[in-house]
């Protein structure tokens, strides 16, 4: 191992994250302004837990969590359920378990701006749900109920709030289960007959009380049942920050931006009402009878009366003054944890690491931890400086940096003088222990069972995300005192509009695997290429392959590969096909290694990237196809995979841009597709959608897919009256009629039958015509199980000398999934001529 040294001798060691999981990082902790670190200070002094408990991502109230924050000074946390993987996308086509890194990422930086803290089950979001009972069939109720119980116990939380009621006024399954989970698991916790596996590393908990936050879109209540509840304003104005708990709330909640949730930064009154459902009853004030003070923990009252002291003696424009009495404080808080009972131990760990906090942003201490390149493979030699600055008058020394495991640590010895940085430049290998597994979401490790993500490592079950991938611990002597600080590695560059960016260090494989195509249709017996991309970090030689489906052949079966590192190879199989729809998978091997793994970024302004490495695989699909045709225009909406899926159908797909839309000549296409949600997003679209009824009417087919009925939906965009309501189909294997069994959608060019209804993925549809006037006509009907047939999500009518075609049925999700019926139906739709 060669070290290369400034001002210090250092060992770098990498390790493999460990068991506390933290958020892919967007850069090294930040310093605190006066105001923070004021409120900081503060909040050391406060003893108490709140959690927020609700379905998905967006679910929670951010002005909630913004004033336990920021207001009452307790540690606030979220329960999602789910992290939102079943949901739509308004910024990208990313759908599924990307969609879900998309939207977990989403709530990280939102608790990153209201300071919660942020927790998950392994619930899967799979799409709207009528009712807990399905919800909690398809989740496993006593793994997620489990689930919560371990966040309890492990948060460990006063209070508990519930967005949603037990009674099902959320309109979601989802909504109404995550309530009635967290009743349960309220009194559950508890119980030491209630999955005792989990008391090995955990303690029981009860919270003081389990309440409601009332809707705050319902009327207020009145007379007795207003007296009934607690009362808090959620609007009051902090004055150090300068800003409204509402008017953070909307800078936090803005960051759900997958999912349009831009908001408004409110001021003023914001009064939320909460009922108390179970555990001790409160009159007035949410933590009645709950000691916030460190006076609730045995011997406790003297460390807390040294950070009051602390506290009430700061000194915003001299914040290093502070330092000397905040070791004081540190050392009794030692002493306190030495003698601490095994159910204090948590409270007092989690105090520590706040204090240490504020003691480095006291000192102004600057500590990162760069690499000098962000994608790496066991065995790669890595370089990192490891910079540290003290920016006060405090009496600092960096002393050394170490890995996680012990007895591996170099000592050092090097005086932090006021504002010149040290920088130690270190030089390792990247170890065989770490591979792409340490990058991967945890959650995503592993196959989806059901309804339920299946995690390993108990320990993870409830975080949000692993460890990052390389971390280093640094430590720091302040006045003498000893202070280890964990760092993530990073990588940092400048973008020219941009500025100074981060991301994480990702371990990869040292190939992988990118098939040209998410779906191969087949519509006879011939083969056809496919096409497979090799992408090599190592020089490495061996076997490219695909493993196919019974009765489906390739040729050749394997072709051998030499690999240059940092190089692609593209090779190409012949595949004739079997007789049943299935999923291919590529495979690189090479030694007694298989790699089976393709890599996905994903990259977004508002959220750090991240490194996904998904399977490498594809539905492979014998369809018989006939269709009526050449040229489709398609008009994309935020994001959708459709217009790959008509390419593989055969037909020449063109994706039709602003100024076309505006001034182009439309006669050319043989039919046009609106995206999903492209009359809500497209501003284009709106502005020019009479163009599109001058095409219907001049003889073009015009499909427009599902739009949701909200205020941004461009309501004028069909030739008649036609109302978008808010009718789904959840259950994906719902009864489909044929209100129309001689329409022309259901007859020509491919006769469809029940039959084509089988297979299909998370739902039948979303968001059906709710009214239409007598010009036009429906061909399907559909309803979940105990409601009424839903006509509305396929209506068509004939404008002019061409057809207009309205479809909720989603196509958006079946298509990319290789559902053969779905691809039989839509070409049907936009072969239809009027």
């Amino acid at each position: 191992m060669r070290i290369a040294l400034r001002q210090a001798v250092l060992t770098l060691f990498i390790v493999a994250a460990g068991a506390t999981a933290s958020a892919a990082s967007d850069g090294p902790p930040a310093v605190l302004d006066a105001a923070t670190l004021h409120l900081a200070m503060e909040k050391l002094t406060v003893v108490g837990s709140v959690l927020y408990v609700a379905a998905h991502p967006d679910d929670e109230n951010t002005a909630m969590l913004t004033w336990l924050e920021n207001e009452k000074l307790v540690r606030a946390g979220y329960l999602s359920m789910t992290r939102g993987d079943g949901g739509q996308n308004l910024i990208g086509d990313e759908q599924g378990d990307l969609l879900g890194v998309i939207r977990t990422e989403e709530l990280l930086a939102a608790r990153r701006i209201d300071g919660a803290e942020q927790f998950f089950t392994r619930a899967v979001d799979f799409g709207y749900s009528k009712g807990p009972d399905e919800t909690l069939a398809t989740w496993g109720y006593d793994a997620v109920l489990g689930d919560v119980v371990r966040v309890i116990r492990t948060f460990r939380p006063d209070v508990i709030v519930m967005r949603f009621p037990t009674t099902g006024e959320g309109r979601h399954g989802h909504h109404t289960a995550s309530a009635l989970l967290a009743v349960e698991a309220f009194e559950a916790a508890g119980d030491p007959s209630r999955f005792p596996d989990q008391l090995r590393t955990l303690s029981l908990w009860k919270p003081k009380r389990i309440v409601w936050n009332y809707f705050s879109w319902a009327a207020p209540p009145t007379g007795d049942s207003a007296r009934q509840l607690l009362k808090i304003d959620l609007g009051a104005y902090n004055p150090l920050l300068g800003r409204s708990y509402t008017e953070l709330a909307g800078e936090s909640r803005s960051m759900h931006k997958s999912q349009g949730f831009g908001s408004p930064e409110r001021r003023g009154t914001s009064i939320n009402y909460f009922q108390v459902i179970a555990g001790e009853p409160a009159a007035t004030d949410l933590f009645e009878g709950v000691d916030l003070s460190w006076k609730r923990i045995r011997g406790g009252d003297a460390v807390g009366k040294l950070l009051d002291e602390v506290h009430r003696a700061h000194d915003p424009s001299n914040p290093a003054a502070s330092v000397p009495g905040l070791l004081r404080a540190r050392a009794a808080l030692a002493k306190l944890r030495a003698s601490a009972s095994a159910g204090d131990a948590p409270l007092l760990i989690y105090k520590a690491r706040e204090l240490d906090g504020v003691i480095r942003a006291c000192c102004g201490l600057w500590l990162e931890a760069v690499a000098h390149q962000h994608t790496l493979c066991p065995g790669d030699s890595i370089q990192v400086d490891v910079t540290a600055i003290n920016r006060s008058s405090a009496a600092l020394r960096l002393a050394g940096v170490r890995s996680e495991p012990a007895g591996l640590d170099s000592p050092a010895d090097s005086l932090l003088a006021e504002n010149r940085p040290v920088t130690v430049a270190l030089q390792s290998v990247v170890p065989a222990s770490l591979d792409w597994r340490t990058t991967q979401p945890y959650w995503l490790r592993q196959p989806i069972k059901g309804g339920l993500q299946q995690v390993a490592d108990p320990a993870l079950i409830g975080t949000p995300w692993n460890d990052p991938a390389l971390q280093v611990t640094v430590s720091v002597t302040v006045s003498g005192q000893s202070i280890d600080y964990t760092l993530p590695v990073l990588v940092r560059w400048v973008d020219r509009v941009r500025g100074e960016l981060y991301r994480p260090i990702c371990i990869a494989p040292e190939v992988t695997l990118a098939l040209d195509k998410h779906v191969y249709l087949f519509p006879d017996g011939s083969a056809r290429p496919i096409h497979l991309r090799l992408e090599s970090r190592a020089a490495l030689r061996g076997q490219a392959r695909l493993a196919l489906p019974s009765g489906w052949r390739c040729d050749p079966v394997a072709q051998e590969v030499d690999l240059p590192a940092g190089q692609t190879r593209d090779v190409v199989f012949q595949v004739t096909p079997g007789s049943e729809a299935s999923v291919l998978a590529a495979e690189f091997t090479t030694g007694d290694h298989t790699f089976t793994r393709g890599m996905t970024v994903i990259d977004y302004p508002h959220i750090p990237i991240v490194t996904v490495f998904p399977p490498a695989t594809a539905h492979v699909v014998r369809l018989p196809l006939s269709k009526v045709g050449e040229t489709i225009g398609y008009i994309m909406g935020p994001g959708d995979d459709v217009p790959a899926a008509l390419a593989q159908a055969g037909y020449g797909v063109t994706l039709i841009e602003d100024a076309e839309l505006a001034s182009g000549d439309l006669s050319g296409y043989d039919a046009i597709v609106t995206g999903v949600r492209a009359y809500n997003t497209r501003e284009a679209l709106k502005r020019n959608s009479h163009r599109l009824l001058d095409y219907v009417a001049s003889g073009g087919t015009l499909v427009v897919q599902y739009n949701t009925a909200d205020r941004t939906l461009y309501r004028d965009f069909a030739p008649f009256p036609l109302e978008i309501g808010r009718d789904r189909v959840t259950v994906e294997e719902a009864p489909v009629d044929f209100a129309d069994p001689a329409s022309p959608l259901l007859a020509t060019p491919n006769r469809i039958t029940a039959q084509d209804f089988e297979g299909w993925v998370q739902e039948r549809g979303l968001y059906f015509a709710s009214t239409w006037g007598p010009e036009y006509h429906t061909a399907l009907s559909s309803a979940d199980p105990g409601e009424k047939p839903a006509a509305g999500g396929l209506v068509w009518a004939r404008h002019g000398k061409g057809i207009f075609i309205y479809t909720g049925y989603s196509f958006f999700r079946q298509l990319p999934a290789g559902v053969p019926g779905a691809y039989r139906l839509f070409i049907n739709l936009v072969s239809a001529r009027g």
